[in-house]
Formats: structure tokens, C-alpha cells, sequence
């Protein structure tokens, strides 16, 4: 069986007094692929947030290969290092506008990474060639679809070379058309032996992409299961319930 690669333990979050995150225990193995389920508002984005540090949780552990960090007294070594080592990508693409596809997938090379520009761009143009972008190089993100956009900034991910992606949603602003290019790309690094954690509302992902599927519900984790067992032997009557719906949606 493959090393763990991400555990998140005990993960508690609140706002405003209210807690949204109950303990979650998560563990995504190397070279897994793992689908967070569940209705809106369940906890999903922010357990994912929480575990890239864009949420401060208040209590909790991240082990991250052999580095364990609290989560609620993490330094600013300790985030940055964590953040290194993992990419996000986000539901609105946060691509910057006034650079073009190129000069959003290096400009984490050149200035986090410290990357040489010629070595930096080279190493763009290999991962744009992978997202099927490499024609739309020196277009800026306004010239380009949603979908584009999104392919990307998925580039822009992998270029650093992450041991683990975490998606948040990365289909929700797209038609069903362009959905169906940012899952192939998505299909295709986890072909290719990338980690992912997703979260995401595309079942026929979670089905037949994912290796493992967790549904949350409440803030908590309500069950977890290997994909194909997940869809076609419901664990209980809430996810049965829960697969109803989105047959119908």
C-alpha cells in the first residue's frame, strides 16, 4: 500500500462562534485521488482551505509526508514550507489579468521558486503543452473561455512541481461543454500518478476518476469509501439520498 502522503486529524473550524469543521480525520495516500462529496455547506471548501492554510483552523494537525504541523499554531516556516510543497487550485482561476497564459505560469517560478526566466518559461511552455494550451501562450486570460482559463491555471499548479493539488470546485463556473476539457486534464494527471484532493460536484468524476470518495455532511465526515463502492453500494440511507438528488439535478 502507497505512504500516506496528506493527514489532516482532529480538524475543528468556527466563524463567528459557530462551528463548521467537527474533527475531520482525512487521510489521501501517494499517488491517490480523492473526491470530497456532499450538499452545500457541508464543510468541504473549508476543511480544503484549512489544510492550504487560507483558513486558520482552530485546532488540528496537518502531516505532510513526515512533517506533522498544528494547524492552529503554525509558524510562518511552517506554512510556507507546506505550501511548497502542495498547489491550490481555485474555483474563479485567480489568473492575474494584466499578464498573459505564460506569464501566469511563471511568475510563481520566477519569484516564489527563484527560477532562472528562460528555465522558468521553458518549463511553462512543457506544462501548457500538457493542459493543451500551449497555442494560447501569449493570450491574455480576458481572450480566453472559462475553461481556458481554468486548464491554465491548472498548468500554473503543476508547474511547481506539487506532491499534492488540491481542487476546490474547479468545474462550478463552467458550462457542461468546457467542464468536460478541465476534466480530461484533470483525468489525465491522475492517469499520470498525480495526488489530488477535490472537492467537486461532477459525479462521473468522483465514479470513475477518483480512487476514494468522502462524503461530509454537517461539518463532519459521515462516510468514506472506495469510489466505485461509494456509488453502487450506498453505505446508508443519507448518501443514498444524497445520490438521488444529484441523479435528478
Amino acid at each position: 500500500m502507497a505512504e500516506d502522503m496528506l493527514r489532516l486529524e482532529g480538524v475543528h473550524k468556527a466563524f463567528g462562534g459557530v462551528e463548521v469543521l467537527h474533527g475531520i480525520d482525512l487521510t489521501v495516500r501517494r499517488g491517490e485521488v480523492v473526491a470530497i462529496l456532499g450538499p452545500s455547506g457541508s464543510g468541504k471548501t473549508t476543511l480544503l482551505r484549512c489544510a492550504n492554510f487560507l483558513e486558520h483552523a482552530d485546532a488540528g494537525t496537518l502531516t505532510l509526508g513526515s512533517e506533522r504541523i498544528d494547524l492552529a499554531h503554525a509558524t510562518k516556516r511552517e506554512i510556507s514550507e507546506a505550501r511548497r510543497r502542495t498547489a491550490f487550485v481555485f474555483q474563479s482561476y485567480n489568473l492575474f489579468r494584466n499578464r498573459t497564459v505564460l506569464g501566469n505560469v511563471t511568475e510563481g517560478l520566477v519569484v516564489a521558486r527563484h527560477m532562472a526566466r528562460a528555465k522558468a518559461e521553458a518549463k511553462a511552455r512543457a506544462c501548457l503543452e500538457r493542459v493543451g494550451m500551449a497555442d494560447r501562450a501569449d493570450a491574455f486570460p480576458v481572450q480566453l473561455s472559462g475553461g481556458q482559463q481554468q486548464r491554465v491555471a491548472i498548468a500554473r499548479a503543476v508547474a511547481t512541481d506539487p506532491e499534492i493539488i488540491y481542487f476546490d470546485e474547479p468545474t462550478s463556473a463552467l458550462d457542461p461543454e468546457l467542464t468536460v476539457e478541465v476534466l480530461g486534464v484533470m483525468r489525465a494527471l491522475a492517469e499520470d500518478g498525480m495526488t489530488m484532493l477535490a472537492v467537486t460536484h461532477e459525479m462521473t468524476f468522483a465514479k470513475n476518476v477518483a480512487d476514494r470518495v468522502v462524503f461530509m455532511e454537517g461539518g463532519s465526515v459521515v462516510t468514506e469509501a472506495p469510489a466505485r463502492e461509494f456509488f453502487e453500494h450506498p453505505a446508508n440511507d443519507r448518501v443514498r439520498a444524497f445520490l438521488r438528488t444529484v441523479a435528478g439535478a
